[in-house]
């Protein structure tokens, strides 16, 4: 009898703890359901899905590389004494590159002074002799032959002053040359020398790499580069850089193409202002073609990129619903898109980033 009176206490036991527990849950799930029910709608811009004709797009990939490189050389020759830069170092425009051993031209540089400023008091006395025989010469109390002779040491003394002075600014500008500068700011991509190797006249210090500006090549067939328009914009992306396209313009169609692929290459500038984009890197570049075509536009900021997927917020009854869309193209700031949306279909622009399918919205101006 103590037994089944056991068993029962804890049969009880059970469904009272049963019973807490569902109530507990049914309790939080409901209060989960009013706290969603009760949430202030989400404000929103929203922008007008526009039907258009735009241009034929073609997407093709390109190498990204500086449009400024060099190899930067020495004007003189000597052994490398100072080597303050390492590949990959950025540089800005007048940054030592490399110091050449200059004691030979400095001691060199002494004696032409030295030399100068004896032409000099040389050319002082001419000077006092010259005057003395011009007095003497216009009292006509010396022959005609001292005057000249006086007068030909000044001269010929006064040009041997300009000569020691070119010779000095020679000497002081071959040692300025023993300092090797940066042409233009950039990037080493190359080292060429090293502490204590001789450098001829000439010789490589460094190769340098301005990626200020990236130039792109895009091989492009025949029938499409004959569509394309110097100074036309393009859009190109570079994926490991940015998931967003930068803007750029076609540099030059060049006349000269590959017979056997039957392509042109295509240059196209792009600024690079925070030097992300690499030499070498590849790029996706999209070109407006001469041919139009029908397609839904809206703003580059309606689409929310969800891994590999895209998709934008359309607008209806107050409720926000998520509609997956494949890009087309991008225009201008637009993107052509196609996907289940109709011209004049509301999708937000502000204030997707965080929006849950379903969820309240209230659109503000």
């Amino acid at each position: 009898m103590q037994k089944i009176d056991l068993t029962l206490s804890y049969i009880r036991f059970f469904f009272i703890t049963a019973f807490i527990l569902f109530a507990l849950c049914s309790t939080t799930q409901a209060a989960d359901i009013d706290k969603n029910l009760g949430a202030p709608p989400v404000p929103v811009r929203v922008a007008i899905v526009e039907k258009k004709l735009v241009s034929a797009q073609i997407s093709l990939t390109g190498t990204a590389e500086g449009i400024a490189k060099s190899d930067v050389a020495s004007e003189v020759s000597g052994i490398v004494e100072y080597y303050p830069i390492r590949e990959g170092n950025f540089v800005k425009k007048g940054d030592l590159l490399a110091r050449l051993t200059s004691t030979s031209l400095r001691l060199s540089l002494k004696g032409a002074v030295a030399a100068r400023e004896e032409i000099r008091a040389k050319l002082e006395n001419a000077e006092k002799e010259l005057a003395r025989v011009s007095r003497l010469k216009d009292a006509d109390s010396i022959a005609e032959r001292k005057y000249d002779e006086a007068l030909y040491v000044h001269r010929a003394l006064l040009q041997g002053v300009l000569k020691s002075e070119a010779e000095i600014e020679l000497l002081e500008y071959e040692i300025k040359q023993k300092d090797v500068v940066a042409p233009f700011s950039g990037f080493i991509s190359k080292e060429h020398t090293q502490v204590g190797e001789w450098i001829n006249v000439g010789g490589a210090v460094v190769t340098m790499v301005d990626l200020d500006m990236i130039r792109i090549t895009v091989d492009v067939p025949e029938r499409y580069a004959v569509m394309l328009e110097t100074q036309g914009k393009v859009d190109v992306m570079v994926k490991s850089v940015s998931n967003r396209p930068f803007s750029g313009r076609i540099y030059a169609v060049l006349p000269q193409g590959n017979p056997n692929s039957r392509t042109f290459p295509v240059r196209i500038n792009l600024a690079n202002h925070d030097l992300k984009i690499k030499s070498g890197m590849e790029a996706m570049v999209t070109f407006n073609l001469a041919n139009t075509k029908s397609a839904l536009l809206i703003p580059k900021d309606a689409v929310v990129t969800a891994g590999n997927n895209r998709l934008v917020f359309c607008v209806a009854d107050s409720k926000a619903t998520p509609v997956d869309i494949n890009i087309l193209g991008y225009y201008n700031g637009n993107v052509a898109v196609e996907g289940n949306l109709s011209a004049g279909d509301q999708v937000v622009i502000r204030g997707n980033e965080r929006l849950q399918p379903g969820q309240s919205v209230v659109i503000i101006e």
